[in-house]
């Protein structure tokens, strides 16, 4: 029996995972130890043929089930392995935790294994998915589970820690090959993670983890969390989605690739904010004073008179920066802002259509793709419109000034984020010679506004954090 290290198992209706999972660090000769929380399948019974001990216990969330473990079971040696049930142990992992000696990692706690993450069969090897480390190994007697996360599940360890980078775990769940199971299974994990901001907002959970962004991968990821929960909600889900796109190249992961990071990035960060205002608004009493002095009459008045003022200055400015009897040469050489943003936008999406192996190029006004042909960046094409409705709006209504600023801000980067989005789409698919009434550059317009009056909607519905706490109080 392996004396340098034992493997902890949750499971629940595990009988597709385990036998994987199990079959795949049978050749160590380690102990294991399964948690189960009530499986009416085969899966106990995989567990015990294997030789696994089993326990049981109700599950509530993952941080528990793992505090449970690893307080409950008669782990001998001083290493542990915690696995789920989806992961399996690659060769070239299994080879390191075969050389592995306890007394060569004397001033060790823990090591992070490199995951590999599996939708519908394909790994995810774009989006921020790879590399992405665990600590999934560490000292029996130092690693705990961390109480003050409610979903997003880590151990934590004192002292130092190392990475194993060429040494990877597989993580394919084959249930979630079904869509409707995996939109059930994390439409449960938002309650958890909308309970656990809302319990962050009114401070009674913080952080385990000392946030820093040159630390190690829990460090970081502790520090990206502050960032994203200062964030205003609605917005953040597409600026999400938008950075793994782009960013993280996600768009490189096919199509089914592209389904994941929508779903996991935007629909489900989206379900999240919706959730976290229903449990806000359950508090009836609390209302901003921003709200309570606030005339639907007054925001219209006021909105109105913004989104002409904006929409007709663009107009006119684009007529005096443009050759004809109103010209002005100083604006038009100086001061073009809309001729920066063509540029600005020209210039990225010739960018990132040359990072994903188009040959691309562009001039004042177009942008040519190699074999694809070329498309045209006439004064439509620059968002101008859609962003003077956006600025519009959000600096009429009633909110406090920091969070109208900062929506506004993020709201533009993400509009602008999707125009290059659109422009690199049409780039490559778009056939102008096509009959059909709807072309491509119509149907991902119509996408567009979509995803912006649907953020607009819900940021509209939702009390700013600041102002809820600051009713509390």
């Amino acid at each position: 029996m392996n004396k340098q290290f034992s493997f902890i198992i949750i499971t629940f209706n595990e009988e597709i995972h385990l036998p994987r999972l199990l079959q795949s660090i049978k050749e160590l000769d380690a102990e294991v130890f399964v948690l189960d929380s009530g499986s009416t399948d085969k899966t106990i019974a995989i567990a015990e043929e294997f030789g696994a001990k089993v326990l049981h216990n109700a599950f509530e969330n993952h941080p528990k089930q793992w505090d449970f473990a690893l307080k409950n079971f008669p782990v001998q040696t001083p290493w542990v392995i915690c696995l789920d049930a989806d992961q399996t142990v690659t060769p070239e992992l299994k080879k390191g935790l075969e050389d592995f000696r306890a007394e060569d990692f004397a001033n060790v706690n823990g090591i992070y294994f490199n995951r590999k993450n599996f939708f519908k069969g394909r790994w995810i090897k774009h989006g921020g998915y790879s590399p992405f480390y665990l600590l999934k190994m560490f000292r029996f007697s130092v690693g705990y589970s961390d109480l003050n996360e409610n979903m997003d599940h880590r151990f934590i360890v004192s002292g130092k820690t190392i990475i194993w980078k060429d040494a990877h775990i597989l993580e394919e769940n084959l249930k979630e090959n079904n869509i409707s199971f995996w939109i059930a299974k994390h439409n449960r994990y938002s309650d958890l993670v909308a309970h656990e901001e809302v319990e962050r907002m009114i401070q009674i959970r913080s952080q385990t983890i000392k946030p820093r962004f040159w630390g190690s991968p829990d460090e970081r990821t502790a520090w990206l969390k502050q960032l994203w929960w200062r964030l205003p909600r609605y917005v953040r889900p597409m600026l999400y989605f938008t950075y793994r796109m782009f960013f993280q190249l996600g768009i490189l992961d096919g199509r089914t690739g592209v389904i994941f990071h929508f779903l996991q990035a935007y629909w489900f960060r989206l379900v999240v904010d919706i959730k976290i205002d229903e449990i806000l608004q359950k508090d009836k009493p609390i209302k901003t004073a921003t709200h309570k002095n606030s005339s639907p009459i007054r925001f219209v008045i006021v909105f109105v008179v913004l989104f002409l003022l904006f929409y007709y200055f663009n107009i006119f400015f684009f007529g005096i920066t443009s050759p004809g009897h109103h010209y002005s040469a100083f604006l038009a050489n100086r001061l073009n802002y809309i001729s920066w943003l063509r540029h600005l936008l020209l210039m990225s999406s010739a960018g990132l259509l040359n990072l994903l192996g188009f040959g691309a190029i562009y001039n004042e006004y177009e942008l040519l793709v190699a074999g694809h042909g070329a498309i045209q960046l006439v004064y439509s094409c620059l968002g101008l419109g859609v962003m003077s409705f956006f600025a519009a709006f959000v600096l009429a209504y009633p909110k406090k000034f920091k969070s109208k600023w900062v929506f506004l801000i993020s709201g533009i980067i993400g509009i602008e984020l999707l125009n290059i989005l659109r422009f690199v789409l049409l780039a490559i698919f778009w056939d102008k010679k096509g009959t059909h009434i709807l072309d491509h550059h119509t149907i991902f317009n119509i996408l567009i506004y979509v995803i912006i009056a649907i953020t607009l909607y819900f940021w509209v519905k939702h009390d700013d954090a600041f102002n809820v706490n600051e009713s509390k109080n």
